[in-house]
C-alpha cells in the first residue's frame, strides 16, 4: 500500500465526493512542499469549518492556524511525530499508544486485515500499525465497497471496515488526539480531532445501518 501523496486540492471543497480516508492520509503524511501549499490555501482553511459541521463535531470549529513557512511546518511535524526520547510526543503508531498487547501482536493483526483484501504494506515506507498505512487500507476497503455489486460482498466489506475501526483505529486515535491537543497548539491538533470525528462517524453510521436492517428484517417476519 503506497503512502498517500496525491493532493486533494482540486476536490478540497467537495467533501461529499472526497475520500476522507485519503484526505487524512495526505494531511498526516511526511512534510512536502506540495502538502504545505495545499494546507496553507486560505479557501481550504475556511472549508474545514464545513467539514467540522458535516461530521457533527460538538462546539465551534477550532481555528486552524497554518504555519507561515515550510520550514516551520516541517520542524513542527518532526518534533511532534518523529523524534523524542524515549519516543516522540505523539507517535503515529498504534503500538505506541496501546500498551495492553505486544507490538508484534498488533502488527500481525493489522497484517491479517490487509491480507483479507489481498494488500501488502510497503516495509520500505512504514510498518503495519502506522497511521498512514491504516488509512490507506481503509481507503482501499471503502473504494472496494463503493464499487461492489454483490450484496454479500457489500456486507462483508462493511463488516471488515467497522471491525478494523473498532479493533485498531478507534483503539488508539482517541488517545493520540488527546495527547496531541495537550502538547501542541499547532494546526495538527484540530486535524486529529477531525480525523477522530470522521472515524467515529463511519463506525456509528455503519452500526446504525446494520441495526436498521435487522429491525426491518424482524418486522417482516
Amino acid at each position: 500500500m503506497p503512502v498517500a501523496s496525491q493532493s486533494p486540492t482540486a476536490a478540497r471543497l467537495d467533501w461529499e465526493g472526497l475520500d476522507l480516508y485519503r484526505f487524512f492520509a495526505f494531511v498526516f503524511s511526511s512534510p512536502s512542499p506540495e502538502r504545505f501549499q495545499t494546507l496553507a490555501d486560505a479557501a481550504f482553511g475556511a472549508s474545514l469549518r464545513d467539514l467540522w459541521q458535516r461530521l457533527g463535531c460538538p462546539g465551534e470549529s477550532p481555528e486552524v492556524v497554518w504555519f507561515r513557512e515550510y520550514e516551520e511546518y516541517e520542524a513542527a511535524y518532526i518534533a511532534l511525530f518523529d523524534v523524542g526520547f524515549p519516543e516522540p510526543p505523539v507517535p503515529l503508531f498504534e503500538s505506541a499508544h496501546d500498551k495492553t498487547r505486544p507490538a508484534q501482536e498488533i502488527a500481525l493483526e493489522n497484517t491479517c486485515f490487509y491480507d483479507a483484501l489481498g494488500l501488502r504494506w510497503d516495509s520500505r515506507c512504514a510498518v503495519p500499525d502506522y497511521l498512514i498505512t491504516q488509512l490507506e487500507f481503509l481507503a482501499a476497503v471503502h473504494y472496494t465497497l463503493e464499487n461492489a455489486r454483490d450484496p454479500a460482498a457489500q456486507r462483508s466489506l462493511a463488516q471488515l471496515e467497522t471491525d478494523f475501526l473498532d479493533r485498531h483505529m478507534l483503539n488508539w486515535v482517541p488517545t493520540a488526539a488527546a495527547r496531541l491537543n495537550s502538547v501542541s497548539p499547532s494546526a495538527f491538533g484540530p486535524f486529529m480531532s477531525l480525523l477522530l470525528a470522521f472515524l467515529q462517524k463511519r463506525r456509528d453510521d455503519e452500526t446504525n445501518r446494520r441495526d436498521h436492517v435487522k429491525q426491518t428484517h424482524h418486522q417482516k417476519f
